[in-house]
């Protein structure tokens, strides 16, 4: 008998694949289905997390081009980005060398895997004929007023030399290399996520196929707040404090102000007072703290008297002017109405700063006098030292304060959101270059769309020091202005590599197009994705921008859809002893060794059988050992089967084991796809085929004479087509040894037979008060009263019911009886 070789097998079927473009998809014949893994960033290489992820999307491709569709299953490169530009300065070779080794030792890795991507497709963001598009839906962007530049306060990495956004800002240090952020003021360029940031938060309602946690994730970080702005005068001066708040029903409780350290107002309102250095020294200090560390409750809130008032336009009394750290300039107006007695970050901070406590909602069953302890109450209740709109209920009372409000010009009704403007700014070099001049004479002019793609350049400086490398090169730098045609200075910021994955979807339906950024029938035709997945840590980010880019598409009249994903799987983390794998805790498990010393089939069966898709997995060597033996256990049930000459063996009639094989081979079928079609539960259907292989075992074990060779054979051929999606080597290679000319990853999905389905009996559990007494077995399809007839008649039934008097029973048809007694 031949032997499992499969590092043999392995490389035979990768080359016929490849030698047959047996993946690649070139026109549409069927009904299209779009399969899509996050591509990776090309670090060089591939680790345990990458398999599962590329795994699960290959079973889903496998699965679904076997049901009939004509599936697009590409891959590519998220190519730019700091790694390659600190090789540049550690190595001194050009990023783009760097990268491209990365990608070429990648790919080979992926391959080694038997993922089934149409590489004809493959696109890299780092290659000119990608990036000139990214370029140009800049330039689409910047024409229909999305983009913009203006001055302001940003995360600055001082090691990168380089803006960060919020979230690349981990407990006030760079997510990257871990230095101390600061902030810094600078001139930045920004996409207008904020003008999309209703229909982003409404149309999560249209993403049925999205996991809950994500759609809760993106609507919290848009985080739209109903309100008012108030205008609170600011006493001994002309200005008044614009504040933004979602409960106006409480301005009779505000008893200080609170604003931004950075908010413009400041400087000028301490100006040349004893207060000035007091406010400078104490926004000094924010400056390694990072937005988010700024407004966590676990962040102790602190502030600053700056020596001026604001008057309540409600109560007339004057109030204190603080800053704090707890309040950000970007967001709602950059000032606040705190209101201690019932928001908890303004209780705590009064309370530090003996600032007075006036409640002025009653909790429903608290009485007068209402003191607040050292909780703030949040919720609905009776207005109390609230003036004319005491006794009113809260909520009555928001109303009632917005109109009088808005009457008396004292403010307006809003809207507001937590979602930023997208700072896409970055002060690197390996980055898409952001296509604009400034000239002295035209000021910012955009680069004509003949004249992309702004390559990047060779001639710069990897010193590591310095705004940009790209300052550094003067073939870039100077270039005339496309207006005037006066010497003018290129931008030497490159794009935020989200902007490169925020579209490259869309380009995977017609990648090699020159003349488009993507034909729009195409894209129309393929989109959106029908099955998109990836790590639950792209859950705002890439998911977010993702979703605004394919908006703006829309308005653009690029696209005909709302939304770029329909369906989404964000699957679980890879853990070794408890923990993420990492070179620093010592616990990673390299995929190329696994391959080596198991095949690729085996660390693609472990990584889909070990844990459902969206949990995490522990890794197990036994796991994957236990894997290695299930498929050796396949290949000698085939290669005997063939060997024997069991397949062909005739019998002219069916007994009650050639019965329970078909019901096995059947059940199987159905379980296996709905497991995978409905559920994702990879382990659930290899468990079902690991199930059915121990019965033809069992089966073809019995003597010859009673082997139904035809219904052996429906059983073998069914184990290597549904297992064809997980272990897709061996199966071709089994597909072959079982006399079949065609690719078994090109035949149809098998169907359950109903019939095959129907047992003439079935097994019956008897329980007496829950507890199995009895199982036996009976016709299927018998009614309630004839089951319970059969139960009642059993000898060990009657036998445990002895002392006990029958109260009730209970019958599930097909499954159950349950006795309920009671000693007598």
């Amino acid at each position: 008998m031949s032997t499992y070789d499969f590092g043999k097998i392995e490389e035979k079927w990768q080359q016929y694949w490849r030698d047959h473009k047996v993946y690649e998809l070139n026109e549409i014949n069927r009904t299209p289905y779009y399969a899509l893994e996050m591509f990776p960033y090309p670090s060089g290489k591939i680790h345990m997390g990458h398999v599962r992820n590329y795994c699960i999307g290959d079973v889903i491709a496998r699965f679904k081009t076997m049901q009939g569709f004509d599936v697009l299953h590409p891959m590519g490169w998220d190519a730019f980005g700091l790694p390659a530009e600190n090789a540049a300065i550690q190595h001194q070779i050009p990023p783009a060398t760097w990268t491209t080794s990365n990608i070429k030792e990648m790919k080979e890795q992926l391959d080694s895997l038997g993922l089934s991507y149409d590489w004809s497709r493959e696109v890299a963001t780092c290659n000119p004929d990608y990036y000139k598009w990214t370029q140009w839906l800049f330039l689409q962007f910047y024409h229909n007023g999305l983009a913009y530049k203006k001055e302001s306060r940003v995360n600055w990495c001082p090691s990168c030399e380089t803006v960060l956004a919020n979230e690349q800002v981990v407990n006030g240090a760079c997510e990257r290399c871990d230095s101390p952020v600061n902030k810094k003021e600078l001139n930045q360029w920004y996409f207008k996520i904020t003008d999309y940031a209703e229909r982003l938060l409404d149309d999560l309602k249209l993403l049925d196929g999205w996991p809950e946690k994500v759609k809760t994730m993106q609507s919290n970080w848009i985080g739209k707040s109903t309100g008012a702005d108030l205008l609170f005068p600011i006493t001994e001066t002309e200005e008044k404090l614009k504040v933004f708040t979602t409960r106006p029903d409480t301005v009779f409780g505000a008893t200080y102000m609170v604003m931004a350290p950075e908010h413009p107002v400041v400087g000028k309102l301490v100006k040349d007072t004893e207060y000035e250095k007091p406010v400078q020294d104490f926004i000094h200090k924010l400056q390694h703290l990072s937005d988010v560390e700024r407004t966590s409750t676990d962040t102790e809130k602190e502030g600053i008297f700056i020596g001026q008032y604001c008057l309540n336009p409600f109560t007339e009394e004057k109030i204190p002017i603080f800053i704090a750290n707890y309040v950000l300039a970007d967001y709602g107006t950059g000032a606040i109405m705190a209101v201690p007695a019932h928001d908890q970050r303004d209780l705590d901070f009064a309370r530090k700063y003996d600032i007075p406590v006036v409640p002025v909602i009653l909790p429903p069953e608290a009485e007068e006098p209402f003191q607040v302890g050292s909780e703030a109450y949040v919720g609905p209740g009776t207005m109390i030292n609230s003036d004319k709109y005491n006794g009113f209920d809260s909520e009555k009372a928001f109303e009632e304060i917005c109109q009088s409000m808005e009457a008396e010009e004292l403010g307006q009704r809003t809207t507001s959101y937590r979602l930023r403007d997208w700072l896409l700014s970055r002060q690197r070099y390996w980055g898409a270059p952001i296509p604009v001049v400034y000239c002295d004479h035209c000021g910012i002019v955009p680069i004509p769309e003949k004249d992309l793609p702004v390559e990047l350049p060779l001639d710069v400086a990897f010193s590591g020091k310095g705004r940009s490398p790209l300052t550094t090169s003067q073939s870039f730098l100077k270039t005339p202005c496309p207006k005037c045609g006066e010497e003018a200075t290129r931008e030497t910021d490159t794009m935020d590599t989200f902007v490169d994955s925020s579209w490259y979807f869309l380009r995977y339906t017609d990648p090699q197009n020159s003349e488009k950024v993507f034909d729009s029938a195409l894209a129309n035709q393929w989109m959106p994705v029908d099955q998109y997945i990836g790590g639950v840590e792209h859950a705002i980010l890439h998911l977010l921008y993702s979703r605004f880019f394919v908006k703006v598409l829309k308005d653009l009249d690029l696209v005909d859809f709302d939304e770029p994903f329909n369906n989404l799987l964000t699957q679980g983390m890879v853990l070794k002893d408890g923990a993420k794998m990492s070179k620093s805790k010592g616990n990673v498990v390299s995929p190329a060794e696994i391959i080596e010393t198991y095949g690729a089939d085996t660390a693609r069966l472990f990584v889909l059988f070990a844990a459902p898709p969206e949990r995490d997995l522990e890794w197990s060597d036994q796991g994957v050992e236990g894997c290695f033996r299930f498929l050796n256990r396949v290949w000698r049930l085939v290669i005997e089967a063939v060997d024997e000459s069991l397949l062909s063996l005739e019998k002219d009639t069916q007994d009650e084991d050639d019965k329970a094989l078909r019901y096995r081979t059947h059940y199987t079928i159905k379980k296996v796809t709905d497991d995978i079609e409905q559920r994702f539960n990879f382990n659930t259907a290899i468990s079902a085929v690991m199930e059915l292989v121990n019965e033809l075992y069992k089966y073809k074990a019995k003597d010859r004479s009673s082997i139904n060779g035809t219904l052996l054979a429906e059983g073998v051929n069914n184990v290597v087509t549904l297992m064809a999606p997980f272990a897709p080597h061996m199966m071709e290679e089994l597909w072959a040894k079982l006399g079949h000319d065609d690719s078994v990853h090109l035949i149809d999905w098998p169907t359950a037979d109903p019939s095959a389905l129907v047992k003439d009996e079935v097994e019956i559990v008897i329980q007496i008060n829950g507890k199995v007494k009895e199982k036996l077995m009976v016709a299927s399809g018998l009614t309630k009263e004839e089951t319970e007839s059969h139960a009642m008649a059993s000898d060990k039934v009657k036998d445990a019911l002895e002392g006990l008097e029958v109260k009730r029973i209970i019958v599930v048809p097909d499954k159950l009886v349950n006795i309920v007694g009671k000693p007598v």
